[in-house]
């Protein structure tokens, strides 16, 4: 199932996609409600199958809406660090050596889950535009309340994913890290979600069955005004979503809608790329950044500069 937000006649709603090109409003299927958490805990107790449900006459073309984050008002957005190689490109490009710690637990740190965008045009202060750089990411949906939760029963826990682009002002982000007190005013103001939740089940042909839960073999690529700029798949992820979700809930309760980033993907962002390749390129304004993910879309921005009174 493709869930998505959207805006028709300055309405916002909550639709599926249906064959690929039409968009069914939920309120048309009898399904009263205008929150994406609780639309997701409406599926997680229910046998929903809306193909069998809609009338063609209530459809409308995809081009015809405008498309929003497809989650907005999340409890909570943790972005965790599970893509190895990721790590060691940029540890090398610092000269530093791996971190050893990296392979006992999946480590995570809060974003802002009020700085929530989706397609489209993306306002940034002026202060961001110092090595302004994009992540590409892969993101999930928590279905349902859980604590304490096993590695083998955390998969259960899944709603679905969708495309995640993680925002990030390097000079922002280098000054307070060495505070040592992790990301903070360079990663708090934008994530990118989009262009909609795929349920788990559509992707059961991309899951790789392993020891610690699934993988999912995802090609992922990043585009920079239409050159493709990173490349990767989500099946090289060190740490299992599992593992992730299951560290995350020893001791705290996970809810339906929280999201969980994958952390960024190996050449997943221009920091990773300019300390590989001894460059200094960076996102500047009007830049349009498209992330795909095999099966869940195309997520794509143009850089815009907020205007404030300063």
């Amino acid at each position: 199932m493709k869930i998505i937000r959207y805006t028709y006649k300055n309405s916002i709603n909550i639709g599926l996609i249906i064959n690929n090109n039409n968009v069914i409003n939920i309120r048309d299927l009898k399904i009263k409600i205008d929150n994406m958490i609780d639309f997701i805990d409406f599926l997680n107790n229910k046998n929903f199958q809306p193909e069998k449900k809609y009338n063609e006459k209530k459809l409308l073309k995809l081009n015809q809406v405008k498309l929003l984050s497809p989650i907005q008002k999340l409890n909570s957005l943790r972005d965790a660090y599970a893509f190895k190689k990721h790590v060691e490109a940029g540890r090398k490009g610092r000269g530093l050596p791996m971190i050893e710690e990296f392979d006992s637990f999946p480590v995570y740190y809060y974003s802002n889950h009020s700085a929530v965008n989706g397609p489209g045009d993306i306002f940034f202060h002026k202060s961001h535009f110092d090595r302004l750089d994009f992540e590409l990411e892969l993101a999930i949906i928590i279905a349902k309340e859980g604590r304490n939760i096993k590695v083998e029963d955390a998969d259960d826990y899944i709603f679905g994913f969708m495309i995640m682009n993680d925002w990030s002002a390097r000079s922002i982000q280098k000054e307070e890290m060495k505070l040592n007190l992790g990301p903070a005013k360079g990663k708090d103001f934008a994530t990118s979600f989009g262009p909609y939740i795929i349920t788990k089940d559509k992707l059961k042909k991309n899951r790789i069955e392993t020891e610690f839960g699934y993988k999912y073999d995802l090609n992922m690529s990043a585009f920079i005004n239409d050159k493709k700029v990173s490349e990767d798949n989500s099946k090289n992820m060190h740490w299992t979503f599992a593992q992730i979700v299951s560290h995350i809930s020893t001791g705290t309760t996970i809810y339906p809608g929280d999201v969980i980033g994958s952390g960024t993907c190996a050449t997943g962002c221009l920091l990773e790329i300019n300390l590989t390749n001894k460059t200094d390129k960076w996102l500047k304004l009007n830049d349009v950044v498209r992330l795909e993910i095999e099966g869940l879309g195309k997520l794509e921005n143009k850089i815009k500069l907020e205007k404030t009174d300063e």
